[in-house]
């Protein structure tokens, strides 16, 4: 279920991209993040019942959460977008907290099992998608360029979702 959930995240990060380079329009931008953020938000809502698994989807869901408020912005015509970016902030932070729940496999829970298997791929994804919900958020308040931002979207298309996505799907397993 996580494979088609990352590749479609694509749809809508490469076109807000393209959008703050000049190369789209909002409300079609919008409306294609809203369907991305529902479906990540779906997503990971049937991966958590059907395979268990409350830790990735837990992470999707943040951004599926995130999505929709940037859907919304770009759908309304929001001019202040400091509501967006305080939700990017939040992102950011559980990214980050993922990112180190990757990189340790986070503490130890009943059974003396780790609560994740420590994974170098997960935890460069987790910086990635941190590093780039902080860029949306410094964005929202002036304090960052919506050009970098984008640039940032287009090589993280690549990285953090069609490497390992693609890479998952082919090989079955995450590149390292």
């Amino acid at each position: 279920m996580l494979i088609p959930v990352v590749i479609v995240i694509s749809a809508m990060w490469l076109p807000v991209a393209l959008l703050f380079l000049g190369k789209g329009e909002a409300k079609g931008t919008g409306f294609a993040t809203a369907v991305v953020g529902a479906l990540v938000l779906i997503g990971s809502m049937v991966h958590t019942a059907v395979f268990k698994d409350p830790v990735v989807p837990t992470l999707l869901f943040m951004h599926g959460t995130f999505y929709c408020c940037v859907a919304w912005a770009l759908m309304t015509g929001q001019q202040d977008l400091r509501s967006v970016g305080n939700v990017a902030l939040a992102t950011a932070l559980v990214s980050t907290i993922f990112m180190v729940l990757f990189m340790t496999g986070g503490p130890v829970v009943e059974g003396g099992k780790q609560l994740v298997a420590p994974s170098n791929y997960l935890a460069l994804g987790c910086a990635g998608y941190a590093a780039l919900t902080f860029m949306v958020w410094l964005n929202a308040f002036g304090k960052f360029s919506a050009k970098a931002l984008a640039w940032s979207l287009i090589i993280w298309v690549v990285v953090g979702l069609w490497i390992p996505g693609f890479w998952l799907m082919a090989a079955g397993k995450l590149p390292f």
